[in-house]
């Protein structure tokens, strides 16, 4: 007679993502408690516990937020939010968001001839320009990709080490979560383009009584012109500096090869 055997047990399932952050608090606690050779209270690994668990729940709000903003039009951003708290705009914020499709392709290219030529081959930082920066001793010099702006204009403020810190980790989640396409579609439609006016069918609007769709080269270049600093420059009364600004943008299109740069990401 054969003997019956029982058939192997089924391997245990691995552990969930939380119970790995909890486990790996508790790995962290032993550590703390012991690196000197003096025990620490339950009051202690409790505070280390807690800590370890926000910094996981921080982390999964954070990476929830920007999934779904990946398919869904942001409601507002913390730039518009900041402008409509700090200025007065008689107007209010003007802020229109509209699909890529309704938007000229000579603004997309625009914006990248002019703020960050790199930006279909780059993950997130332009380390070309980051090197370009630092090798410009004595100058303040700005590196940030459109995806670095992007995270800082719809969850951040104005300056500061620990905005930049958390814009670089925000970076890496948009590069990861987004196609360069939407990117650049959310880019479009929050970047402020003067006092109080957000997104690019608000400014084509204000400036050229026209929808965004039926911006020339010319009109796409002078919104463009104006990005760096558009509470003190002006699409509406462009400065010679701005002008300069917009023809060498112009330039920088034509050297891209035109519209058809955008293959693939718009």
């Amino acid at each position: 007679m054969h003997e019956r055997t029982e058939p192997p047990a089924a391997p245990d399932a691995p552990p969930s993502p939380w119970r790995r952050a909890v486990l790996g608090s508790r790995r962290l606690w032993r550590w703390w408690a012991l690196r000197d050779g003096r025990p620490r209270g339950p009051r202690a690994r409790l505070v280390v516990d807690w800590i370890a668990r926000l910094l996981l729940g921080l982390v999964a709000l954070s990476v929830l937020v920007v999934a779904v903003l990946g398919v869904v039009p942001p409601p507002t951003t913390a730039f518009m939010v900041r402008e409509g708290f700090v200025r007065d705009h008689p107007g209010g914020i003007r802020y229109e968001w509209v699909s890529s499709g309704a938007i000229s392709g000579e603004l997309a290219l625009a914006v990248i001839a002019s703020e960050d030529q790199r930006f279909p081959v780059h993950h997130g930082f332009d380390l070309v320009e980051i090197q370009k920066a630092l090798d410009e001793s004595g100058r303040r010099r700005g590196a940030s990709t459109l995806s670095q702006q992007v995270a800082k204009n719809l969850f951040l403020w104005p300056g500061g080490w620990v905005r930049k810190g958390l814009e670089a980790y925000l970076t890496v989640l948009i590069e990861t979560l987004w196609p360069k396409r939407r990117i650049l579609e959310v880019y479009l439609n929050v970047a402020e383009f003067g006092p109080g006016v957000f997104g690019a069918e608000a400014a084509s609007r204000a400036y050229f009584g026209k929808g965004a769709s039926h911006l020339s080269r010319s009109e796409a270049a002078r919104l463009a012109a104006v990005l760096p600093s558009p509470r003190r420059m002006s699409v509406a009364r462009p400065s010679d500096y701005v002008r300069e600004r917009q023809r060498e943008i112009e330039e920088g299109m034509a050297q891209l090869g035109g519209t058809s740069y955008l293959e693939g990401i718009w």
